[in-house]
């Protein structure tokens, strides 16, 4: 009897869920850190790239357009041409605008000086245009728009100019120093990813050599247990929770498992011979009441010298039924049964019956069930030739099909309708009244042999009944594991 075995609980097991956050916690965060940097520098130099160019770009398009205007404009209203559109303020006002925009976006000292010098300028040149528009005289207006507004219109170009040149060599610096450092933050990058790949590699080696190898000898431990190995073992030892009781459990299901098994092995054993002895006593009352009536018949009839013959054939089939107490029997004792009860079932019903047995000597060493062909001769003799009232056959014969004994009783009696012979087949498997003897030679064959044998009844109306046994070629019981 094999006893509980409780496993002592395992301590400081992790489950398999901690280990694989840990895992990812390792990789993820430091990863996070790093695109955040990363993104982080990229950003703020092009932020910084994106402003400067945006200065180059205003600057540009302000010296571009602004000088010639100014002069131009200035020189039509002094000489009071009919081309003139008055003083450029709105210009002026629009390049202080620029000016003002510039100074907001510009961080470079040089560039921040130059631009803030145009705006003084613009103002200046502002003030100067009010004076010319105030001034009388074209040769007065005339020196002031040479010394005044020329002289500022274009330092405003050069400092501009200026502007322009400042921006682009902080431009062109900044481009020097955000490509060195993205090469060295790409080498940073690389060296800690490098360092997270080998501590990535490092602990899934470890976690996965904790999970696999327990799993691996879970799965030799399962063949095994497949194979019949139902040894308890101690549970195999795994640092993950989860493994650890998986083993336990498997461990635990074979204690239960083997001792279900000897338990059920023992309760079939057991099912086996109640119900083999059960079905043994069934059929042997049932045969001697018909056997009886035969030898009463005889001596009813004075047909002494018979009934003694009859007599001898039956104390010759007790002889072979008895068979030393056993229940299963050689195919020779068997046909030695059937023999006996023939020549006594010949004598009371010589004017209907004939009978021939027809068994090769090479199967007469396999054993079947005792009492396996006579109650299907029975029913041949008196639910087949005797129903019909006029003389018939029975035939007993004997071949090796598929490995397999194939044993067959016939007749040619009256035979079974469709529907009869439906019934007898389905009464093979239930518990049906009908067909009482076949049922119970089936169910024997099935106890001893397995699902794969037992009995098939094939019948034709006014033709005959062929019944086919099947049982395994076995010569001893031993074969049988009973």
């Amino acid at each position: 009897m094999i006893e509980d075995i409780n496993w002592a609980p395992k301590r400081g097991k992790t489950t398999m869920q901690k280990k694989l956050w840990k895992m990812i916690l390792i990789v993820t965060i430091p990863l996070m850190l790093i695109i955040v940097l990363v993104v982080g520098i990229f950003i703020g130099y092009a932020l910084q790239y994106n402003s400067i160019l945006n200065n180059v770009t205003t600057a540009s398009d302000f010296n571009r357009e602004f000088t010639d205007n100014i002069k131009t404009k200035m020189y039509y209203f002094v000489i009071d041409s009919q081309y003139s559109e008055g003083l450029p303020i709105e210009e002026v006002k629009s390049a202080e605008a620029i000016a003002t925009k510039l100074i907001d976006t510009t961080a470079e000292k040089d560039s921040l000086r130059a631009i803030n010098s145009v705006l003084n300028l613009c103002h200046n040149l502002e003030d100067k245009m009010q004076e010319i528009a105030e001034t009388e005289g074209y040769d007065s207006r005339m020196s002031q728009l040479n010394d005044n507004i020329y002289v500022m219109a274009d330092l405003i170009q050069e400092y501009m100019y200026t502007y322009l040149y400042y921006e682009a060599v902080h431009l062109d610096v900044l481009q020097s120093t955000m490509l060195t450092n993205m090469i060295v933050l790409m080498c940073v990058v690389v060296v800690l990813a490098l360092a997270l790949l080998y501590v990535l590699l490092s602990y899934s080696r470890k976690l996965s050599r904790s999970i696999v190898d327990p799993i691996d000898m879970l799965c030799e431990r399962l063949v095994a247990i497949g194979r019949g190995g139902l040894l308890v073992c101690e549970p195999i030892q795994a640092d993950v929770e989860e493994v650890q009781l998986l083993s336990d459990g498997i461990e635990n299901m074979v204690v239960h498992l083997k001792r279900q098994i000897d338990r059920n092995a023992e309760q079939e054993k057991e099912r086996r011979r109640t119900e083999l002895a059960l079905l043994q006593a069934q059929i042997n009352p049932h045969f001697l009441y018909n056997t009886l009536d035969t030898i009463v018949w005889l001596i009813e009839s004075g047909e002494i010298s018979e009934s003694v013959k009859m007599v001898g054939s039956l104390s010759n089939y007790f002889r072979f039924s008895l068979s030393r107490g056993q229940n299963v029997i050689t195919l020779k004792e068997e046909q030695q049964h059937i023999k006996s009860y023939l020549e006594i079932q010949q004598m009371r019903y010589r004017d209907l019956m004939e009978y021939e047995i027809d068994i090769p000597d090479e199967l007469k060493r396999y054993i079947l069930p005792k009492l396996t062909l006579q109650p299907l001769v029975e029913n041949a003799l008196y639910h087949g030739i005797k129903v019909r009232r006029r003389k018939g056959l029975i035939r007993v014969q004997g071949r090796i099909q598929d490995d397999s004994v194939i044993l067959e009783v016939s007749d040619d009696g009256c035979g079974m309708t469709a529907e009869r012979l439906a019934e007898i087949r389905a009464s093979l498997e239930d518990e049906r009244s009908e067909g009482f003897g076949l049922r119970t030679v089936h169910q024997r064959i099935r106890i001893l042999f397995g699902g794969d044998y037992g009995l098939s009844v094939e019948s034709t109306p006014d033709v005959g009944t062929r019944i086919t046994v099947k049982i395994p070629m076995q010569t001893n019981e031993k074969e049988m594991g009973t």
